[in-house]
């Protein structure tokens, strides 16, 4: 019998076909006491070998990946991916609370409470309780929309916000404790992680919303406790279901993505748990997943990056939590621009000309942005703000810096360095700035990973910093917003999740 939460069917592992078209049809001709199964088209099919059957010996890709996320118990997991976790949870509350008042966020919000439904999990900032995907897919939207999320350092996926959204969903539906929270994350973190190292080398264009999709099913799946079998086929529902185009990143379509990730995640979960069932092979075959979607003549060495044994968890070593709003690829090239103009130590208007150089070699977005959105995807923008002000900070996602006109003069000197220092970079985002000043002096800094990454060692302090600087946009008393971030320090104490989403609403 099915109690208050409409807990999920959980066959064994062995025993999944029993919910499949197949197997009803072979119940029906059983009971109908036929003989011969070739008198029916349908009860013909029931006889063919189903998707969970394999003529070979060796597990699909699906069903590995999920062994080695089920298996992973919280006692397991290191020290260092405990706080990861719970840093992701403080950094996407911040994120989200002056998401939580952007016009794009407020839509969704509104369309979700509208239709309403069975009350599971809790709207952050807002009260109102939803059924679990659509409460995942709000708070997700909360969080992506002010573009101050975290990143995955290597793959520039937000994983934090799906897995955060995800997992904190579920977990109320299911009376989740703070370890169980935790663990779900961390695992979730790693399949995101995976999907997109698999991935590198296929076609572009694709938004890593595609990738963080499969971290939310993971957690999701995790605290729905669902058996291996179960979650190999919520991460192939994910591989069919979820989508997302670069070109969205610079208009709401990106926090768009972002949510339908979550929503993605979670329901794939949830209709796995029920048995529903795909291709057992929808990663490795001919024109499944890795073949269309990554590099379609290496498919087997994105399947070993995919399936190899764990030695470190992703999110011990490629967490990025953003300490300035905006794309996170920018972050080492303001910091290097902070650093070169306080050492220039010059007034704006006595800059000639700003260099910046990087892998890219390139000099991305506006130079004179319009909005937010723009703004925060544009490269003149950082540089020349952190130039101007010689800081650059969560201030500078307001109207008045975006229009500052020291700024937009500043703008138009940015310049792609023609003779960029021999310099190594180890991350992608690595960027070297210099500033020449109108009498001819130059100032050089280079920042491979940015503050607040997991190669430079991540602080508490800075997470800390970013939370009490973000959430009073959520409107929750100064108190309670001070005890949610002294919870989050010790989640892993807690017996129910709920007592820390308890403490989101006004």
């Amino acid at each position: 019998m099915k109690d208050d939460r409409d807990r999920e069917m959980k066959p064994s592992d062995g025993d999944v076909r029993a919910f499949s078209r197949r197997a009803l049809l072979q119940g029906a001709a059983a009971a109908a006491g036929l003989s011969s199964i070739g008198t029916s088209p349908a009860l013909a099919y029931a006889r063919q070998r189903g998707p969970n059957e394999r003529t070979g010996t060796r597990p699909s890709l699906a069903l590995e990946l999920a062994r080695i996320l089920n298996q992973a118990a919280y006692q397991d997991l290191p020290p260092l991916a405990v706080e990861h976790a719970k840093m992701i949870l403080a950094s996407t509350f911040a994120s989200a609370a002056p998401g939580s008042i952007i016009e794009s966020a407020r839509i969704i919000r509104d369309l979700a409470k509208d239709q309403a439904g069975k009350p599971e999990a809790a709207v952050w900032f807002d009260g109102a309780r939803l059924p679990v995907a659509e409460a995942a897919r709000v708070n997700a939207i909360l969080s992506d929309a002010a573009a101050s999320d975290d990143s995955d350092i290597r793959n520039t996926a937000h994983i934090g916000t799906t897995v955060t959204s995800a997992g904190l969903a579920i977990a109320e539906r299911t009376g989740a404790s703070g370890q169980d929270l935790i663990a779900a994350m961390v695992t979730g973190y790693e399949a995101a992680g995976r999907i997109g190292e698999a991935r590198r080398g296929g076609v572009g264009g694709i938004h890593a919303s595609q990738n963080v999709a499969f971290g939310g099913a993971v957690a999701a799946s995790r605290l729905l406790k669902l058996n291996d079998q179960q979650m190999a086929h919520a991460l192939g529902l994910t591989a069919i279901t979820m989508g997302g185009i670069g070109i969205g990143t610079n208009s709401w379509a990106r926090e768009y993505m972002g949510a339908n990730a979550a929503l993605c995640a979670v329901n794939a979960a949830l209709a796995a748990g029920r048995g529903f069932t795909v291709n057992e092979d929808i990663f490795e075959a001919n024109g499944g997943f890795l073949s269309v979607f990554g590099d379609s003549k290496n498919v087997k060495a994105a399947a070993e990056r995919l399936t190899r044994k764990v030695e470190e968890w992703e999110i011990t070593k490629y967490l990025a939590i953003k300490l300035v709003p905006g794309a996170h690829p920018f972050s080492s090239m303001v910091e290097a621009a902070v650093n070169a103009a306080r050492e220039a130590n010059v007034p704006p208007e006595s800059v000639a000309t700003i260099l910046v150089a990087s892998q890219a070699r390139t000099v991305n977005g506006s130079r004179n942005p319009r909005d937010l959105v723009e703004a925060i995807h544009s490269l003149p923008y950082f540089v020349a703000s952190a130039v101007a002000d010689k800081d650059f900070s969560w201030v500078h996602a307001t109207e008045a810096k975006i229009h500052s006109p020291a700024v937009a003069r500043l703008m138009r000197l940015v310049e792609a360095d023609p003779m960029p220092p021999a310099v190594h970079y180890s991350w992608g985002w690595g960027g070297t700035v210099t500033i020449v000043t109108s009498s001819g002096a130059r100032f050089t800094s280079t920042v491979d990973a940015p503050r607040g990454s997991a190669p430079r060692g991540i602080q508490w302090s800075d997470v800390d910093a970013k939370y009490r600087a973000l959430i009073p946009d959520a409107g929750l008393p100064p108190a309670r917003a001070a005890e949610a971030l002294g919870v989050i320090h010790r989640v892993e104490q807690l017996k129910r999740v709920s007592e820390l989403t308890a403490l989101l609403k006004k």
